[in-house]
């Protein structure tokens, strides 16, 4: 259900009976992307800016909102695994297999797109990526707008193309507040509880191949579809993908010793130099993922003009973590690892 967002308003929608009752605030998200209007809601990984995935119009306005390329493929979020086989062609098992673990979850599943699936969304590529949110006011949401007739929100983070993604509404609102429509939406909601994007996997060969990493970990995609990952090959772009990713406006250092002024992100065991600015030391690495964004955000609100990195090591959501701060410090030299940290 979409009309033109020229002339449709979310509040001119009367409530049929049983619906929910009017003000109820995730109806009223629903009831602007069924009219062509967008919406920022919060999910388990980070904020997603939303329209109606099969309205060209809406979809485009998240293209122009962020200033994102419009080659650059949206991933479309659904309710229910169930409407995988709507989205997608040649759903092989292991595919399944992954839904059934980890969905809902913060994972994305790439497949060959059906017909119901146009090159607004693909960015013109022939797969779609499809991932079933956890939260529970994403799920309350896609739930709402399903039995409006949608079929499916495509969304990115809410965010300027390339920036930190928001785990909050108020960093929606200070990211993209001024290019939103007063009949566009923010949907408040609890801080994202992962903090990272999710796990994108191809599952368009005989085996999955990881297309960023993410929460849901090499090791757990190999348990659930008991195959060996395959090496990646294939030419499908995805979101997060650019060397240059996730960045601030200060410049982001990797593992180097911080010195007077700047900011500083590490693990809480590392000690904070005399004159640096503590943005974050997490306790473990799951907490590292959930605090990085927000500590990225703060350097700039305390108008730092460096921030130093320490990347936590090992496997598992680190490889994400790593994944991230790599991409948010692509302007600078890589990393030299630990020596450098003590000079």
């Amino acid at each position: 259900m979409t009309s033109d967002p020229e002339h449709s308003d979310p509040a001119r929608f009367d409530p049929a009976p049983g619906d929910p009752a009017p003000g109820d605030p995730v109806d009223d998200a629903a009831r602007a992307l069924a009219a062509g209007y967008l919406v920022a809601f919060p999910t388990e990984t980070v904020f997603g800016l939303g329209a109606d995935a099969a309205n060209p119009a809406a979809v485009a306005r998240i293209f122009a909102a962020k200033g994102r390329p419009a080659d650059h493929p949206l991933i479309v979020h659904v309710s229910d695994a169930s409407l995988l086989d709507v989205l997608a062609t040649e759903v092989p098992p292991y595919a399944h297999a992954l839904a059934a673990a980890f969905w809902p979850g913060p994972m994305t599943l790439i497949l060959p797109r059906s017909a119901a699936v146009s090159d607004a969304v693909t960015g013109g590529q022939p797969t779609v990526g499809v991932r079933v949110p956890s939260h529970p006011t994403a799920l309350g949401l896609l739930q709402r707008f399903e039995q409006l007739g949608g079929r499916g929100v495509a969304a990115p983070s809410a965010n300027r193309f390339g920036r930190v993604s928001p785990t909050t509404a108020d960093a929606v609102r200070a990211e993209l507040g001024d290019v939103l429509l007063p009949t566009d939406r923010i949907l408040d909601g609890e801080r994202s509880q992962v903090g990272i994007e999710s796990t994108i996997i191809d599952c368009t060969g005989p085996a999955p191949v990881v297309l960023r990493p993410g929460s849901i970990t090499d090791e757990q995609i190999t348990a659930a579809t008991g195959l060996a990952l395959g090496e990646r090959r294939s030419t499908i772009r995805v979101s997060g993908s650019l060397p240059s990713h996730y960045a601030p406006v200060a410049t982001v250092i990797l593992d180097e010793r911080p010195r007077p002024g700047d900011g500083f992100i590490a693990l809480h065991e590392h000690g904070t130099p005399e004159g640096v600015v503590r943005l974050a030391a997490p306790r473990t690495v799951d907490a590292y993922a959930h605090e990085l964004y927000a500590a990225l955000r703060a350097a700039d609100e305390a108008g730092l003009r460096r921030v130093v990195a320490w990347q936590p090591s090992g496997g598992g959501v680190a490889v994400a973590v790593r994944d991230r701060l790599g991409r948010a410090a692509h302007r600078e030299a890589p990393a030299t690892g630990a020596a450098q940290r003590d000079r």
